[in-house]
């Protein structure tokens, strides 16, 4: 095999095991990487009807088939589990050598099950395995660990994904991080990792990648570098992702106060602009990556000097915007928190913009908050709730459940204020004024998110009018969540999006020039509805009906106060509609269920066997 190996690596916690097992080139094919193969991982492994965080859930790490090679911007890997926040798939990406590493120990996967007896971490040098004790790592925040890991094996080039207090604790939205401050984010992998007792993975690896026609991706790839130092990603090099603020301010989509709001008052003071300008230190890029996005900010004086984090675009809403908060010292600092906790940002923000609402509407009184002054803006009590999240403290222990969780046991009304979507909190774009973006949230299989789906383009893009629903945008949706699946498998980065011609004839055969086996446009479109088709199989395994392809209470039933979007709201007949469209596109049926022809279609028999359905009214 050219670029795979076929090998995954199984390990068993609770007996202390692990081995190998092999997939052959027609599987690795049907699944690529990234996220489909994490997720056919986790479907093959994980018992159904797992609890999230018990030992018969599975938490599966998958390489790209592009890691190491000359193709840009192609080494992420891919993780999955059982979400312990939605309780369907919980699937990841992280921009890390974490993939490189896996793939040259020798392996295309990994798939974790059990639970150690104690707090554990894993060092796999090429064919070894040693489940190491990690008591004395206990507590320690992710950038420590990975320090702490590399001393002790005496080699600063091993890789290490870890978790911190938040998984340890079991923080629902706890995440994974690689390379301090690369997170294997949302979802809650973290708290799966942590329900095992796994500490940290520690990989080396030796082996050589080879690639089928190293001469072929040359002439291949050099063009798409080139492109990728062009105009297309020019806004991310200069500005990163924060470049968004000032443009969702504009036009009304930028979530203020919990998503009260639609614009910031102080977005100027909080734009990608002032942070370039005042407190970027530098801009890194991920391993292969030739854009270099990531922009480290530092704060030099005043109450949070010190602070030093990557900050994008979605840590920057959660955190600012959505918090009332527009002093930038306290935005890194928040962020820098969550890194080093290993706590979801987005997550973390809205969490915290939940808890803020409660207490100004009277909900949650001081005592409840710890005797913290919970108002919007006020960013000293924000910085203290994140440890007391990671550390399950006071207020912290109902806010680590997550926001679905937390009102329902808060109750009083907060419910209705509560913004996720299955249970996964709400990203930076407020879809009441973007409906095709709207219906993709609701028909999301991960939930409240936005990078699962490229549907918001037709809204900001001007390929549809934003405010209004109407039949034909289950096509433009389930067309565009297809395209974003396969650079999830790819692992390719989504901005490269402006620096192909023609994407899927130049990426499969990029794809044939790696690995040597044959693969068309047409099979590569496949890979994305078949991807997609998974995720949903595997959320109708574990108990998925159409009432949770929902959207927030205050989506669906308050119009927008406020900026250009002002009045707008998606009905709930609205959504009704389009997800009845977005259904019928898919090929599904009316409750959405997927019928087994649709399945084998796409390759995956035994799984139409488990849960496919006859006949359109099922």
């Amino acid at each position: 095999m050219y670029s795979y190996t076929g090998a995954i690596l199984r390990i068993d916690l609770t007996e202390r095991k692990s081995w190998v097992t092999h997939v052959d080139e027609s599987y690795l094919k049907t699944y690529v990487g990234g996220v489909a193969l994490a997720t056919r991982l986790l479907y093959e492994t994980a018992k159904p009807g797992a609890d999230p965080l018990g030992p018969e859930n599975a938490l599966c790490f998958a390489a790209s088939a592009f890691g190491g090679t000359i193709v840009p911007v192609g080494t992420k890997h891919g993780v999955a589990s059982k979400s312990p926040l939605t309780g369907f798939i919980g699937d990841s990406l992280a921009s890390s050598y974490f993939s490189l590493a896996l793939k040259r120990a020798g392996y295309d996967g990994i798939a974790i099950t059990g639970q150690a007896q104690g707090l554990t971490y894993l060092f796999i040098d090429d064919d070894t395995v040693e489940f190491r004790d990690a008591t004395h790592l206990r507590g320690l925040e992710c950038f420590a660990t990975e320090e702490a890991i590399r001393r002790e094996l005496g080699d600063e080039n091993v890789r290490v994904a870890s978790i911190g207090p938040g998984g340890e604790n079991r923080v629902r939205y706890a995440c994974i991080g690689n390379d301090r401050g690369r997170q294997a984010g949302r979802t809650g992998n973290g708290a799966t990792m942590g329900a095992k007792n796994l500490k940290a993975i520690a990989l080396r690896g030796t082996h050589a990648i080879r690639v089928a026609d190293l001469e072929g991706l040359k002439a291949r790839s050099l063009p798409l570098i080139k492109a990728a130092q062009g105009a297309a990603t020019e806004k991310y090099r200069i500005l990163g992702t924060p470049s968004n603020v000032l443009v969702m301010n504009r036009i009304g989509v930028l979530p203020t106060r919990n998503f009260q709001q639609t614009t910031f008052e102080y977005a100027e003071e909080v734009s990608g602009e002032v942070m370039h300008q005042q407190f970027t230190q530098k801009a890194v890029g991920c391993s292969g990556c030739v854009i270099a996005c990531e922009q480290i900010a530092a704060v030099h004086n005043g109450p949070y000097a010190g602070a030093c984090v990557s900050v994008d675009y979605e840590s920057l809403y959660a955190l600012g915007p959505n918090l009332g908060i527009s002093y930038f010292p306290a935005i890194i600092r928040l962020a820098e928190l969550c890194d080093r906790n290993g706590l979801d940002t987005m997550s973390t923000g809205v969490s915290i913009g939940w808890a803020m609402e409660a207490y100004e509407r009277g909900i949650l009184n001081a005592s409840e908050c710890d005797g913290l002054d919970l108002h919007f803006g006020n960013h000293e009590a924000a910085v203290a709730l994140v440890p007391k999240i990671a550390r399950r403290e006071g207020l912290g222990n109902l806010l680590a459940e997550g926001v679905k969780r937390a009102s329902a046991q808060l109750g009083r009304g907060s419910d209705q204020f509560a913004m996720h979507i299955k249970g996964l909190e709400m990203p930076g774009y407020d879809p009441r004024s973007l409906k095709t973006f709207a219906m993709s949230l609701a028909v999301g299989t991960r939930g409240g998110c936005h990078n699962r789906s490229l549907a918001y383009e037709a809204d900001v893009k001007g390929e549809v009018n934003r405010f209004t629903a109407e039949k034909g945008r289950g096509k433009i949706a389930s067309e565009k969540e297809d395209l974003a699946a396969v650079y999830d498998d790819l692992v390719l980065c989504k901005f490269l999006r402006g620096c192909f011609k023609d994407f899927f004839a130049e990426a499969s055969e990029l794809y044939t020039l790696v690995t040597g086996i044959p693969m068309s446009p047409a099979e590569l479109k496949q890979l994305g509805e078949r991807t997609v088709n998974l995720k949903k199989a595997f959320n109708i395994r574990e108990g998925w009906t159409r009432a949770d392809d929902d959207l927030p209470y205050r989506l669906t039933h308050e119009p927008i106060p406020d900026g250009p979007a002002k009045g707008h709201y998606i009905t709930p007949e609205e959504l009704r509609l389009e997800i009845d469209d977005y259904y019928e596109a898919r090929g599904w049926t009316a409750n959405g269920l997927i019928p087994r022809q649709k399945l084998r279609e796409l390759g995956m028999d035994d799984i139409a066997e488990d849960i496919g359905v006859d006949g359109p009214e099922a």
